[in-house]
């Protein structure tokens, strides 16, 4: 049996597009993921909730789709040479009010991951694997340059040792991340957990 998919077009505008999915952002920092419905969206973007779910679906890939859209660039887009140059530009993308505001909205997303499936699958599809494919890339390229060792046990664990760093600080100081405290993370931790020198 064959399944034939039809692709949802695209009647909204970038602009159009960008305006909702900050909308979605300031819906989900107000109410948080579990009370945040389509009604709401379509309220607050004057919008039909028939539009919302032709062009997204449900809530799950339309929140997914406004956070992806928030991040600043790819991480295949930052090759300065260096992995901690690398790493330091990732950081750099963004300032501390934004820094700040992506913690705060993570949190809120953590406990929502784990209660809905549709999300957590999203997520998985659309934000995590495709970043973990970026970041291997930019490991192997620190590797193929010789700054990394290959085989490094440490390699596995970059994701988990940058997610670490951005939770723990809210969790831990009841502090929120800021650029000079992650580049010091990288400096002090990544980095020579990975046998990069840091100068």
């Amino acid at each position: 049996m064959t399944v034939v998919t039809t692709a949802r077009r695209s009647r909204i505008t970038p602009e159009r597009e960008a305006e909702l999915y900050e909308a979605v952002l300031d819906l989900l920092r107000e109410v948080g993921y579990d009370a945040l419905t389509m009604d709401a969206v379509a309220a607050r973007t004057r919008s039909s909730k028939a539009t919302l779910y032709r062009q997204w679906g449900g809530k799950a890939e339309l929140v997914v789709k406004a956070v992806r859209h928030n991040k600043p660039g790819e991480i295949g887009e930052v090759d300065t040479g260096t992995l901690r140059g690398d790493l330091h530009a990732l950081i750099a993308h963004d300032d501390d009010c934004t820094i700040e505001q992506n913690s705060a909205l993570m949190r809120g997303l953590a406990m929502a991951l784990h209660q809905n499936p549709d999300l957590r699958q999203a997520f998985r599809e659309q934000l995590i694997e495709p970043e973990m494919v970026e970041f291997r890339r930019l490991l192997e390229r620190a590797v193929d340059r010789g700054e990394i060792r290959p085989g490094c046990p440490a390699l596995e664990f970059l994701v988990p040792m940058l997610v670490g760093g951005f939770a723990t600080r809210a969790l831990l100081e009841d502090q929120p991340p800021t650029q000079a405290f992650l580049i010091s993370y990288i400096d002090a931790v990544i980095l020579p957990a990975l046998g990069v020198p840091t100068t």
